[in-house]
C-alpha cells in the first residue's frame, strides 16, 4: 500500500505537466492547485482502499477532469423537450429577441434607471413598466417587485396587517416550491378568515363575515394549477367588489399566470385576462411575468393609484424590488404587446400558437435526420402542456418523435447530460421529444446529440 502511495506524483510535479501548465495561463494557478490537490487526495483515498496507484498521465487526466465540471457554471441552457410550454423546473418563459436584446443593452451601460432625464434629477426606477402596464390594461396604477410571491406578501403588509382576510376555503391553494397562501398570510401579519365551504362558497358568506370581523381586505386567488369541479359554487369577482364596496373593504385579486390575451382562440379555456379582473372593479391585482405573459420573473401589482401609493412607499417594497435587467426585458415584452405582436414575438405564444402541421414537418425531419441504429422511432400524436400553474387540465394537439431501445431510461441520463442537455418525457416505456417546446434554431443540436448517444439494441 505505502509502495503505491509513493507513486503518486506530488503536485509541484503535476503543475509541471504540459496540460496543466496551459491550464495555469487560461484560469489562474490557485483554481489549478486547488484542483490537483482535490484529485490527488480522491486517488489516495482509493489507493488506501486497494486500487493500484494510476500512472502520471492518468492523473493528469484526472486533474482536467475535475477542474472542468469546477468552470463549467451550474447553471445552462437545456433543450426543452417535454411538450411543457412553461416548465417551471426548466425556466418557465424563455424571452423574446426583443427582451434579450433590452437586456444586453441596459447591461452594457450606464441607465437612466433612477434619473429623470427631463428634470435633470432623482427619479423612480417603479416608471419603466407602469405606464405599459396601465396603458395596455387600464390600471389607475401599477408597481412590480421581483415575483409575483413577493407581490402577494407586499399587499397583504400593507392594506391587511394586524386585521382579517376574508377567502373562499376552495382558494386556500399551494403551488410549486411550497408556496402555501395561508403561510404567506401569516407572514405578513394578516389573520386568515375562511369563508364558505371547500366546493361551494356564496356572496352572502362574505357579507356575512364581513359584518362582524375587523376585516382589511376581501381575496380572490385564481386557482391556477388545480381545479374544482361538480357540485361547485364561487362568487363572481364584481359580486365580491359589491360586498366590498357596500362594507368600504378593498378587493384584491392574485391572478397568478397573468395573461393579457384570451386563451379561447387558441382551442384552450377561458383563462381571466387582468383586462378583466380590473374591469370587474378590484382595488388590486397582482401576477406574474414570467408565465402567460412571457416575460422575466417579476410580480405585477396593478390597479387603484391610492393603493399602488401605499404599496410604492412602503419600507417592505425595497427588499423586493427588480433591477434594471428585468425592468428592461419587462419593457420589451410589454412593448410586443402593445403592438400586438406577442403572438410573433413571445417564445410563449408562438408555441401556443403553433399549427399542428408546422411541428409535424420538424418531426419528420428529426426523423429522416436520426440515425436508426438500435433505435425504432415513431411519429406519434400526442397533446402539449402549457404548465406553470396555467390552465389546469388543458392541453394542446401535438406530434411527437417516439424512441424504443432496451433501456430507455440510460438514453434519457445520456440526453441529459449531453452538450447541451436535452430534457424529454418517458411514456409507455418510450422517450418521447415534443417538437412544440423546442426552438426552431435548436433542431440540429437535438439532432446531433440523439446522433452522439450510445444506443442499446432495440426492443424486438
Amino acid at each position: 500500500m505505502f509502495t503505491e502511495l509513493s507513486k503518486l506524483p506530488s503536485v509541484d510535479k503535476l503543475l509541471q505537466q504540459p496540460d496543466l501548465s496551459r491550464l495555469i495561463k487560461i484560469h489562474s494557478q490557485p483554481l489549478v492547485v486547488e484542483s490537483c490537490r482535490a484529485t490527488l487526495a480522491e486517488i489516495r483515498q482509493q489507493v488506501l482502499g486497494g486500487q493500484v496507484a494510476p500512472p502520471l498521465e492518468q492523473v493528469v487526466m484526472a486533474v482536467v477532469a475535475r477542474l472542468a465540471t469546477v468552470i463549467c457554471p451550474s447553471l445552462q441552457p437545456v433543450i426543452n423537450a417535454t411538450g411543457v410550454i412553461i416548465h417551471t423546473n426548466l425556466g418557465r418563459a424563455m424571452l423574446s429577441q426583443r427582451a434579450q436584446e433590452a437586456m444586453q443593452q441596459v447591461s452594457m451601460s450606464y441607465s437612466n434607471l433612477e434619473y429623470d432625464l427631463q428634470a435633470g434629477e432623482r427619479g423612480s426606477r417603479y416608471v419603466h413598466a407602469a405606464d405599459l402596464l396601465c396603458q395596455l390594461t387600464g390600471a389607475e396604477d401599477a408597481v412590480v417587485v421581483n415575483n409575483n410571491a413577493a407581490a402577494v406578501i407586499l399587499a397583504l403588509t400593507v392594506l391587511a396587517k394586524n386585521s382579517d382576510v376574508l377567502i373562499s376555503r376552495g382558494q386556500l391553494i399551494e403551488i410549486g416550491g411550497g408556496f402555501r397562501i395561508p403561510d404567506i398570510m401569516a407572514q405578513s401579519g394578516a389573520r386568515l378568515r375562511e369563508v364558505g365551504t371547500t366546493n361551494r362558497t356564496y356572496q352572502h358568506d362574505f357579507a356575512d363575515a364581513l359584518s362582524h370581523t375587523e376585516t382589511g381586505l376581501i381575496l380572490s386567488v385564481h386557482h391556477s394549477n388545480y381545479q374544482i369541479i361538480g357540485f361547485t359554487t364561487e362568487p363572481t369577482l364584481a359580486e365580491l367588489v359589491e360586498v366590498g364596496q357596500k362594507y368600504n373593504v378593498p378587493v384584491m385579486q392574485d391572478l397568478g399566470s397573468g395573461t393579457l390575451l384570451d386563451t379561447a382562440p387558441f382551442g384552450l379555456a377561458h383563462e381571466p385576462t387582468i383586462q378583466e379582473s380590473l374591469a370587474a372593479g378590484v382595488d388590486l391585482v397582482t401576477a406574474s411575468g414570467d408565465k402567460l405573459l412571457g416575460g422575466p420573473q417579476a410580480g405585477l401589482i396593478l390597479g387603484q393609484a391610492t393603493s399602488i401609493a401605499r404599496l410604492r412607499h412602503h419600507p417592505l417594497i425595497r427588499a423586493l424590488r427588480v433591477d434594471k435587467i428585468t425592468l428592461a426585458a419587462l419593457q420589451a415584452t410589454l412593448l410586443a404587446y402593445l403592438e400586438n405582436k406577442a403572438i410573433t414575438e413571445i417564445p410563449v405564444w408562438q408555441m401556443i400558437a403553433a399549427p399542428i402541421a408546422q411541428l409535424a414537418q420538424r418531426v419528420e425531419a428529426w426523423r429522416r435526420a436520426i440515425s436508426a441504429n438500435n433505435m425504432q422511432l415513431q411519429i406519434k400524436e400526442s397533446r402539449s402542456t402549457i404548465g406553470g400553474g396555467s390552465l389546469p387540465g388543458q392541453t394542446l394537439p401535438t406530434v411527437a418523435l417516439t424512441i424504443t431501445t432496451d433501456s430507455v431510461n440510460d438514453l434519457a441520463r445520456q440526453l441529459r447530460q449531453a452538450t447541451p442537455p436535452v430534457i424529454a418525457r418517458i411514456e409507455s416505456q418510450q422517450l418521447w421529444l415534443d417538437p412544440r417546446t423546442v426552438l426552431p434554431a435548436q433542431d440540429h443540436l437535438l439532432i446531433e446529440v440523439l446522433n452522439r448517444c450510445s444506443i442499446q439494441r432495440v426492443k424486438t
